[in-house]
């Protein structure tokens, strides 16, 4: 149906212009600036139409117009100039520098006064719609990794719903402590809550994926905290996506891009188009579709791990032996998803008068991502039968009787042509949000009144598995259930600049959120559950809210045009915990003409527990030394949280510092230096796996061991091997420092070239002093946070992070060449690794990723880019590295340190990323093409 609508479109307007071209002439011309150069992109429009075009890359354009029409020519950081066509043909056009444009207003920061980047006092990035563009990624946060120095995310090769939404931060902070702004206005959070062991775990935050890039005309990225003026979350800093607003011409994209290996095939096709609506209004739409296939990197099984883990007596290993010579991989199947996605956003406006305005937004994703649990071999797991024939000689007969390997199963020669199974995981997502608004001005009073949704369901399907203990009776197909997490938000803001040097905010937000955890069908969660995701009791399901309101007062004061004083209070009341209150400082000294800015800012803030951490209650399945198991995640209000002193959440606090220099030797050269401090106290952590032998005596003694034994009988015999709580456990400490530099429009030959380098650098990720751990816990020999937590949440992201980029325009080409050093990490993963990994750590090393770029403008309506992302085909790359002498013992013999490796890696199968992860894809070299139309 698209594909008709599309080829419609196309017809009508070359219809269309063919008529037109009858009854106008063509005018052509160049526009330059001051120097003599042409200016690319520089908007060309008939005043008083829709109808316009761009300049190419040396400043041409074309455009038909008839005698009468006034051609308007506009960019940024030049002053807008009119010419009338008459009985010219060819029209050249010189623009003068304007440098009032050149300062370009941003919205976040102060609520007082929107300001220039030259006069805030808080650290603030922009990003372009075609900044992120030349990265070739295909969604938003890919594109973010590889443009902003502090922010990492990173594709997790196993990690069930987590391939649904990879969890990405700021500052190394969690995805819940930055807060995402679509047009300023509050961006509903993902239903998902991380449970598995990668980055962001235990936390949840915004599906940045969700959002096209096609729909954005840039993004303000604020780094620094900013609780006191947007609220709860904003203690890393705020991201705010500005969406395309005024109509300037339709724009086609195609995107298309494969793997070096062949795998991964990218395909995406996004229009972005509107209409001015009678010079008072505006309509801006962008329809994407993408199409994600999945690409493969399974690593070898290593076969003395695999015997080690799995093995134990003859029959089993050579079991063991023959398999994997005949699949060496194991038939796993990690790497990444397949994802299809459809989305949707609208942006419009309307002014009812000079200072009166309304306006709305709205955007829907809808995606599916299909993926593999690790494969079920023979010597692992059986199917019982009901996913294969037991009379099926098409496979190898490894084992003439399963009672050899397998003595406690049925005594049946299932082996025979039988090879194992692989689960699959599928995810259904849907996210949408919608703002409608006013916004005006009267007597120099500015108000904004708003009303925002937003909504996030997702919904979860296993297949090809089994649920072993219903035995013959077990379905193949499961659905687990899924979450829903939305939120309903009012906003009044209005400010005044009152004069000259005092300027006046204030305002506040109700809120109110929901959460429900939707059960499964009873076959996923009766006994062990679906193999590989067991479902959502229903028990555990039901819909939780809360309500809160907080205002604000923000005052801006200039003592002199060069020095800026900033003071912001906020109050928040929550239903469910009750008040917060934060402040917030910052100042800015200009001097030297404005060439150098000193700025700085104090401020506490807060972060409200979410409600998933809140009310999520659930059994997990893990593996774990080689086995699947079962652990149960209780939530604050249940009674085994009572039984063991978990207290109730409260709300994290924060202390932060900001100190910063910004230096402009010239127009086109700056320096910023930004040093930030982030203090959280009661920073809330989900559990190690709490556990105790216990647990096996037929009659438990403690409440730790009663909890796991359930409903289990006999000695040995336990319903979970472990809990875990959400607790305020720990107090962290993080400081690093922010760079920029940017030296642009150096001219070299007949193009210009310029360059960025932007780095983070983090001095220090720690948790300060020992973590809360409630006395039953304590008494039961078990700890809250063991070093594998405590290892993911310091050191799982890069230390440091360094991006150097140069771009080149000359004619009509654009070259853009990006380097981007990803610092080392590390993990110390006891639950594969053991307790070797208490003195030992599995090291990420250091890696330079190159990302090239090639445009080329055909004319000033079609262009082509090619991308080569990774070009040098550089993978992570990790090793064992000893902490102290016990553990260089451990690892000094090669078959030892090999078969430490191979625990880690599940046998092998994840060599080349580790189970849990890397500081960057493991996919290599990427290469895509977009394609580009305008009409």
């Amino acid at each position: 149906m698209m594909n008709r609508f599309t080829y419609s479109v196309l017809v009508s307007l070359l219809f269309l212009s063919t008529t037109l071209f009858a009854q106008t002439r063509t005018v052509n011309g160049t526009v330059k600036d001051a120097t003599g150069s042409g200016i690319p992109g520089v908007t060309v429009k008939i005043k008083g139409t829709t109808k316009g075009t761009s300049t190419d890359m040396d400043g041409k354009y074309s455009i038909a117009a008839d005698a009468d029409a006034v051609l308007a020519f506009s960019a940024i950081g030049y002053a807008a100039q009119e010419i009338k066509v008459g009985s010219q043909s060819t029209i050249d056009v010189t623009l003068k520098n304007d440098e009032k444009a050149l300062n370009e207003v941003v919205v976040v920061g102060s609520r007082a006064s929107q300001r220039s980047l030259t006069d805030s006092p808080l650290p603030i990035d922009i990003l372009s719609s075609a900044e992120l563009k030349t990265t070739g990624q295909p969604s938003f946060d890919k594109a973010l990794q590889y443009r902003v120095p502090s922010f990492n995310t990173v594709n997790t090769p196993v990690n069930d719903a987590t391939t649904l939404l990879d969890p990405w931060e700021i500052r190394n902070m969690g995805p819940s402590r930055s807060l995402i702004l679509i047009n300023g206005k509050r961006k509903n959070l993902s239903s998902l809550l991380y449970v598995q062991f990668s980055p962001g775990r235990g936390e949840t935050g915004v599906d940045l994926s969700a959002i096209p890039q096609q729909a954005i005309k840039r993004v303000e990225i604020l780094r620094d905290g900013a609780s006191a003026q947007y609220g709860s979350d904003a203690i890393a800093g705020v991201m705010n996506i500005i969406l395309k607003d005024k109509y300037e011409y339709t724009t086609l994209n195609v995107n298309s891009g494969v793997t070096s290996k062949g795998d991964g095939g990218m395909y995406n096709v996004s229009l972005n188009s509107g209409s001015n609506v009678g010079g008072k209004g505006y309509i801006n739409y962008t329809v994407d579709f993408l199409q994600q296939n999945s690409a493969v990197r399974s690593g070898k099984v290593h076969l003395p791990t695999e015997i080690a883990t799995f093995g134990g007596d003859a029959a089993t290993n050579a079991m063991i032996t023959r398999f994997l010579t005949d699949y060496p991989t194991a038939g796993n199947i990690n790497g990444t998803g397949e994802t299809t996605a459809g989305r949707f956003l609208i942006n419009s406006g309307f002014k009812l008068s000079e200072n009166q305005e309304i306006y709305a937004n709205a955007a829907m994703v809808v995606k599916r991502v299909s993926s593999f649990a690790n494969y079920r071999t023979p010597y692992w797991r059986q199917d019982r039968g009901l996913l294969h024939s037991p009379t099926d000689n098409g496979g190898v007969n490894y084992v003439t009787q399963a009672t050899l390997a397998f003595p406690n199963e049925d005594k049946v020669d299932l082996y025979k042509g039988y090879i194992g199974y692989v689960p699959t995981f599928e995810g259904d997502l849907l996210d949408y949000n919608a703002t409608i608004g006013a916004k005006g001005e009267t007597n120099g009073w500015k108000h904004d009144v708003s009303l925002t949704t937003g909504y996030n369901s997702q919904a979860y399907t296993v297949d090809n598995t089994v649920n072993r203990s219903l035995g013959k009776n077990s379905p193949t197909r499961f659905k687990p259930g899924g979450y829903q997490f939305g939120h309903l938000v009012g906003n009044i803001d209005i400010s005044k600049q009152v004069n000259e040097k005092l300027g006046i905010a204030f305002g506040m937000e109700a809120r109110n959120e929901q959460y429900t955890i939707v059960a499964g069908d009873e076959a996923s969660y009766d006994r062990e559950g679906s193999n590989s995701f067991p479902g959502i009791n229903k028990i555990n399901a039901g819909t939780n809210k809360r309500f809160n309101v907080g205002g604000y007062l923000d005052l801006s004061y200039d003592i002199t045009k060069d020095f800026l004083i900033n003071g912001t209070v906020r109050t928040e009341k929550y239903s469910d915990f009750g008040n917060a209150n934060v402040w917030k400082l910052s100042t800015r000294y200009k001097f030297a003409d404005d060439k150098v800015v000193f700025r700085a800012s104090a401020s506490t803030g807060f972060r409200a527990p979410s409600l998933h951490q809140i009310y999520a209650q659930s059994v997990q399945a893990a593996f774990v030394g080689g086995t699947i198991q079962s652990s149960g995640l209780f939530n604050n209000r249940s009674a085994q949280a009572r039984a063991l002193g978990i207290p109730s959440l409260k709300p994290e606090k924060s202390l932060n510092y900001t100190v910063g220099l910004a230096i402009t030797p010239s127009k086109n050269f700056t320096i910023t230096l930004d040093y930030f401090s982030i203090n959280v106290k009661d920073r809330i952590v989900y559990s190690s796996s709490i556990t105790t032998s216990d647990k096996n005596l037929a009659n438990p003694v403690t409440d730790l061991g009663r909890i796991l034994k359930g409903t289990a009988v006999g000695a040995g015999n336990y319903d979970l091997s472990s809990v875990q709580f959400f607790i305020n456990g720990i107090e962290t400490k993080t400081s690093g420092l922010d760079y920029v530099v940017s030296y642009r429009n150096v001219a070299l030959g007949k193009g210009k070239l310029s360059f960025n380098l932007a780095g983070n650098y983090m001095l220090q990720n720690k948790i300060v002093g020992t973590p809360s751990e409630p006395a039953p816990v304590k008494a039961a020999g078990s700890s809250i946070l063991n070093t594998q937590i405590k290892s993911l949440l310091t050191e799982s992201r890069p230390k440091t992070k360094v991006i150097f980029g140069v771009d080149y325009s000359v004619s009509k080409w654009n070259i853009n060449l990006n380097n981007t050093l990803f610092g080392k990490t590390a993990f110390q993963d006891l639950d594969n690794g053991g307790s070797d990994m208490e003195n030992i750590k599995a090291e990420f090393k250091p890696a330079v990723v190159t990302d090239l770029s090639v445009g080329y403008s055909f004319n000033s309506k079609v262009s082509l880019t090619l991308n080569a992302n990774n070009l040098f085909n550089v993978l992570p790359k990790w090793d064992l590295v000893a902490l102290n002498e016990k553990g260089a013992a451990a690892i000094a013999k090669p078959e030892d340190k090999a078969l430490l490796r191979g625990f880690l890696g599940f046998s092998g199968r994840y060599d080349i990323l580790g189970y849990n992860g890397s500081q960057f894809s493991q996919l290599g070299t990427v290469f895509n093409g977009n394609l580009s139309i305008k009409f």
